[in-house]
Order: C-alpha cells, then sequence, then structure tokens
C-alpha cells in the first residue's frame, strides 16, 4: 500500500477550520477510514481534476472532503460535516461493505 502524503501550505492551511471548524489532523484521518467513498467531481474537474469523498475520522466524526492530487500529494481544497443525505450513503456503504465476506 503506497503511504499517503498531504499537501499542505498557506493556501489551505487551517482554512477549512475557520469555515467548517474541521482541523487539518481531522482532514488527513479520514483518508485511513476504511469504509472511505471516493467520487470524481466531474462538474468541478476543469483546470484539474477533483475528487469528494465521506469518511470518518478517529473521533467518529463524518466528514465531506473535496480534494486534488498534486505530486502525489493529497491536496484537501475543502472540508465540512457531511450532510444527512451524504451520511445515509456513507452509512448503507459502510454495512454492505460489513456484510461481503473476504
Amino acid at each position: 500500500m503506497r503511504e499517503k502524503k498531504f499537501d499542505w501550505d498557506e493556501g489551505n492551511t487551517g482554512k477549512n477550520w475557520e469555515k467548517h471548524r474541521v482541523s487539518d489532523q481531522e482532514c488527513e484521518e479520514v483518508f485511513f477510514d476504511p469504509w472511505l467513498i471516493v467520487h470524481y467531481d466531474k462538474g468541478h474537474s476543469i483546470e484539474e481534476d477533483r475528487y469528494y469523498v465521506l469518511g470518518k475520522t478517529l473521533a467518529g466524526r463524518r466528514l465531506f472532503i473535496v480534494f486534488t492530487t498534486r505530486d502525489d500529494k493529497i491536496r484537501v481544497i475543502s472540508a465540512r460535516d457531511m450532510s444527512k443525505i451524504e451520511r445515509r450513503e456513507y452509512e448503507k456503504y459502510k454495512e454492505k461493505k460489513e456484510d461481503t465476506p473476504i
């Protein structure tokens, strides 16, 4: 498994804390969620490929995160708590994966 690296700089460090009270560490934790859901964001992939994920932090906070990749690093663009519909999608996916035999 490839190591996950993150791209933080003055352009994105602390930005999600100011807007949605989501820390940079919480953003990173979500990418290690075993039930992480990744979607390609076609509508916002004009200048670069963008994706969004649904996942949980170590403390169980369910987050929606928009990101791109640059030089094999994850660059978080925005993060917020999941909406009710997103929480349902995440829980349904998680239940399906938990019921699937290895």
